[in-house]
């Protein structure tokens, strides 16, 4: 919409309509009479635009071709969530083209030729002119033009949707899709109905909202590896509540990749790597320190990975003598938002597979964490057990952390 390229939406119906013309079999006085009036049913006077004859005709009834827009002529401040569209009586259209500074409206004609519906919404503060076409009953083409001016929004009145994740991009089976809005959402529902997934195979899954800027999509189970899953938010123009309309439609293609998961259990500090079921190696490692520092017990997701990443425990709230701020940790892997990450942890090699030495994250050896980095993708599942401290579905992706019927109970509709 507004500041940003028009996007158009596929999937709108076409069709045609008909027009029919007035009879003028009669004499003298009367029969003028009649040709008059039929000459202002050719003209289609209505509240909307006109409609024109190319020639008149005469049959046996007389009959009154009309192309009307549901939308008035000249009309200013059309709201941009108007389903345009264009009707005929005792016509059949051949043709709509609805235009705004050189861009055409997708729309498609009905199948029997009496409507054409727009296929996208309404973009902000523009004209737009319609241009239609059709044949009356005796074959002769009729024409209707109009035009009408939208509201004008400002950004703060639009939402643009960002998704995760990218497109293209091969994921774990354990990634959610992510769709955040930058302008609060408060009519979710109507918003949800035009969200939606669809993947190869198929697969049930649900909508959940997380907040009125955030909704996320999960599969009952997780994705099944090899997945295709495409991502359509279809929000363009459509009221989000509050005087708040859709600013852009997105669509999002992504690939789920082989089936990765790691169960960590912080009492044997161990972590075993599993894919496609198959168990690749087990890690010694060490977890948080208790009862300070507890590792959450839960299942957390790859969220993003740093090759190098400097880690400075004031960042979360760790000061004192307990504080450290270390540079350039190799293959860093993170895993909530609050600082969990498993990463190479050459100072602890002696603690590994026997205790429980760091501030929460999960450390090992340089070599074991470069293996399991080169593997690792965005989605990755990480299964934790055997602290009592469980895992905040919002914090990081946690979406597996909370019971299907819940889940289910987060959708809008």
């Amino acid at each position: 919409m507004h500041a940003l390229p028009t996007r158009t939406r596929a999937g709108a119906r076409r069709g045609l309509a008909s027009l029919a013309v007035a009879s003028l079999l009669l004499s003298g006085c009367s029969a003028a009479k009649d040709a008059a009036d039929g000459a202002m049913s050719k003209a289609g006077m209505g509240d909307s635009d006109s409609t024109s004859a190319s020639a008149p005709t005469t049959s046996a009834s007389a009959s009154h071709p009309v192309i009307k827009t549901n939308v008035k002529k000249g009309a200013t401040g059309v709201p941009v969530d108007t389903a345009l569209k264009v009707t005929a009586k005792d016509a059949r259209l051949t043709k709509v083209t609805v235009t705004q500074s050189g861009e055409e409206l997708p729309g498609t004609l009905a199948s029997d030729g009496s409507s054409w519906s727009a296929g996208d919404g309404l973009e902000p503060g523009v004209t737009y002119k319609v241009r239609s076409t059709g044949t009356d009953t005796d074959g002769d083409t009729v024409h209707s033009t109009s035009s009408f001016t939208t509201q004008a929004l400002s950004l703060d009145q639009q939402t643009y949707p960002s998704v995760a994740p990218l497109a293209d991009e091969t994921v774990g089976i354990g990634m959610p899709v992510i769709v955040t809005f930058d302008v609060p959402v408060t009519n979710r529902a109507s918003f949800e109905r035009h969200l939606h997934v669809t993947t190869t195979p198929a697969q049930q899954g649900t909508w959940h909202w997380v907040s009125d800027t955030e909704v996320h999509y999960r599969p009952k189970h997780y994705w099944k590896a090899g997945t295709d899953v495409s991502v359509d938010v279809d929000i363009n123009g459509v009221a989000a509540g509050n005087g708040i309309y859709g600013q852009e439609d997105r669509q999002v293609d992504f690939h789920v990749g082989d089936a990765h998961i790691y169960k960590v259990n912080t009492q044997t500090d161990e972590m075993k790597v599993f894919s496609n079921g198959s168990l690749l190696r087990t890690i010694p490692i060490t977890t948080g320190q208790q009862p300070a520092y507890t590792t959450r017990s839960g299942i957390k997701v790859i969220i993003e990975k740093f090759a190098s990443k400097d880690m400075n425990s004031e960042t979360v709230g760790i000061t004192g003598a307990d504080a450290y701020n270390i540079k350039g940790v190799q293959w860093a892997m993170r895993l909530t938002y609050s600082g969990e990450f498993i990463h190479a942890a050459p100072w602890s090699v002696s603690s590994q597979g026997v205790a429980n030495v760091s501030h929460g994250c999960t450390g090992m050896s340089t070599e074991n964490a470069d293996w399991l980095f080169a593997m690792t993708r965005r989605g990755d599942v990480v299964d934790y057990t055997g602290t009592d401290r469980p895992m905040e579905p919002d914090n990081g992706y946690g979406d597996w952390n909370i019971p299907w019927s819940e889940y289910k109970d987060g959708s809008a509709l």
